[in-house]
Parts: structure tokens; C-alpha cells; sequence
């Protein structure tokens, strides 16, 4: 993957940020991000496999092909109330602290709307502060506490949302940064 663009620097505020559905030409990026930022990071044939699916998005800055942060979701049949599903979140270091993180969870959970889901879960790392503030502020609530979930021995939270909640909130509009795990 290549540097986000700017070089060593930030996103600029006049960059503009392309958000769109997954492609197969996207999915080394995808795997580079996803290793550079999880220490256990998926295998390339789990995000193959999500090809397709309306909340596997990508985002990128202007004509650069250069992927700085991609979401995975899906939508699980639940006896009428349907249950998102919000994967896998990341955003390139370089990319961090500009909301792009928010900006792809936002488009995530209108996706998985727009697919009939009335809930939303997630799983983050017990230590993963940003992730944990961001998920916050846009009214994902902590369900329970996994022990020992990751392979690694580290706890997760199991957060979930009320998308009929968050649509008539929005969320906030404040900064974040983090990768989801």
C-alpha cells in the first residue's frame, strides 16, 4: 500500500475523500492496512469473501487509487428485527484524526439500515480507547465483556446500537481516529 497521500503529513481539509463499495482491485490494500494495523489481522481470503456485500466500503482521496481506511459489515436475519454486524474498521495512520473513521462507521450502519437491520453489534478490544470514544459517541452501548477473546488473551467489548435510535440522534460530530478491534 502506498503512502496516504500528503506524504508524511495528514489529510488536508480540502482533500476530498471518496467512499465506495469494494472492489476486487482494492483487496491488497485492503490486506496491507488490515496487517499494518491488527495484531491479528485477517486472513486476505475473509476479505474475498465480503466482495460484493453493500457494507464492504473503501475509502480513498480524489483520482488516487490508494486506499486509506475500508469498513466490513453484514446483515444477519433475526427473526424480524435484523442484526448488523460491524466486522472490521480501519483507517491508514497517515489518515487518522481527520473523522474518517466516523465517516466510514456512519455510511456502515446507514448501509446496514437501508438492509433492514434494527440492531447493531461489534466487537472492540478492551483497550482500544479511540475505538471504544467513537463507538461511544455514536450510541453504541457495552452489552457484555468477552473474556480472553482474542487470541492474544485480550478481553473485547461486545457493543451494540439501536439504529432506530441513532437515525433520529445522528451521532456527534466529533473527531476520531481509530482502528476497530
Amino acid at each position: 500500500m502506498s503512502p496516504a497521500p500528503g506524504s508524511d503529513e495528514h489529510l488536508s481539509a480540502l482533500d476530498e475523500v471518496v467512499i465506495r463499495q469494494a472492489e476486487q482491485a482494492d483487496l491488497l490494500d485492503v490486506f496491507r492496512l488490515e496487517r499494518a494495523t491488527f495484531p491479528q489481522p485477517w486472513p486476505f481470503s475473509a476479505f474475498e469473501s465480503f466482495l460484493g456485500e453493500g457494507g464492504f466500503l473503501v475509502a480513498h482521496v480524489g483520482p488516487s487509487p490508494d486506499i486509506v481506511g475500508y469498513v466490513v459489515s453484514d446483515t444477519t436475519p433475526n427473526y424480524g428485527r435484523d442484526i448488523g454486524h460491524v466486522k472490521d474498521l480501519a483507517v491508514h495512520p497517515r489518515a487518522r484524526g481527520q473523522g474518517l473513521g466516523r465517516t466510514l462507521l456512519r455510511r456502515a450502519l446507514e448501509t446496514l439500515a437501508v438492509d433492514g437491520a434494527a440492531l447493531v453489534k461489534l466487537e472492540v478490544r478492551a483497550t482500544n480507547d479511540a475505538a471504544l470514544a467513537l463507538y461511544r459517541s455514536e450510541g453504541f452501548e457495552p452489552l457484555r465483556r468477552i473474556p480472553r477473546y482474542y487470541a492474544d488473551g485480550e478481553d473485547a467489548f461486545v457493543m451494540v446500537l439501536d439504529l432506530s435510535e441513532w437515525g433520529a440522534s445522528g451521532g456527534d460530530d466529533a473527531p476520531d481516529e481509530p482502528a476497530a478491534e
